[in-house]
């Protein structure tokens, strides 16, 4: 089994920038692929950014794509979410997830392992 915990999250303006972290414990860490989905107040989670078990491969939601980037550090336990132009519809509760093997259409029930998530705010 792996624990996560997400940190970084925070209040900020339309078109500004944030970080996501993401450490892992327990389990080897490349033992499993790493995603991050969202939640936004009255919606279903739904799926950002996935990183394979090496790092060497990731697929993002189109609705992210050239604005958020998804990275993994095996040697700190940690992968990360490094979030640009940010849009107030971005505004969501960020999750942290893993599974075993990198599936890029692997949907959010796939995923047996959570953090508690971070909120991020984008004020317009």
């Amino acid at each position: 089994q792996v624990q996560l915990i997400e940190s970084g999250g925070g209040v900020v303006q339309a078109g500004g920038s944030l970080r996501l972290s993401c450490a892992a414990s327990g389990d080897m860490f490349t033992n499993y692929a790493m995603a991050w989905f969202r939640q936004a107040p009255g919606k279903e989670r739904e799926f950002v950014s996935t990183i394979h078990n090496s790092g060497r491969s990731s697929y993002s939601a189109d609705s992210v794509k050239g604005r958020f980037t998804i990275s993994r550090d095996n040697a700190k336990n940690s992968v990360f979410l490094q979030m640009s132009n940010l849009k107030p519809e971005d505004t969501a509760v960020y999750y942290c997830a893993a599974r075993s093997t990198y599936n890029p259409i692997a949907r959010d029930v796939h995923y047996p392992y959570w953090g508690q998530g971070t909120q991020v705010t984008v004020s317009s």
